[in-house]
């Protein structure tokens, strides 16, 4: 690993212990040219996801997109970024453990509603809004009465 600071090649290890998430490992290292310190953080490589889309475009897996559509559907919520962050790594590792090349973005907006229902019932009815695409209030309205009876 080299250095940031001096770009030297001789470092080593000082400390290793998981990281918060504990789905990488976090490493404090030191330079033996300059002495300064810094962490690393190692995570699993995993297998290319791709994602398939309503339209049958395929793309990338890029979990920005899911981060982005729960922040939308939480936004002035009392639903902290902590417990996003939860609930995405949970979609995210349901999305892996499916161990497929290929996923429909369906599958992969269902995973988020079931987890957001969860978390705010709030955001639930906004991302199931956009995500379902209602076309009128009744539908729109029969999501709510779901919701309301489940709780």
């Amino acid at each position: 690993m080299k250095c940031p600071f001096c770009n030297r090649d001789d470092t080593r290890v000082i400390d290793s212990r998981p990281a918060d998430d504990n789905t990488s490992i976090r490493r404090r290292r030191v330079c033996d040219a300059c002495g300064k310190r810094f962490t690393t953080y190692e995570k699993v490589e995993t297998i290319p996801l791709i994602v398939i889309k309503k339209d049958n475009v395929r793309e990338p897996y890029d979990r920005s997109k899911i981060e982005a559509g729960v922040l939308r559907a939480c936004h002035k919520r009392p639903v902290s970024a902590s417990q996003i962050s939860a609930m995405v790594d949970s979609v995210e590792v349901e999305i892996f453990n499916l161990e497929q090349k290929e996923i429909p973005s369906r599958i992969i907006g269902e995973l988020v509603m079931d987890k957001i229902k969860n978390l705010d019932p709030v955001a639930y009815v906004r991302f199931a809004s956009v995500y379902r695409e209602f076309k009128d209030v009744s539908t729109f309205m029969d999501e709510l009465k779901d919701v309301l009876e489940k709780e």
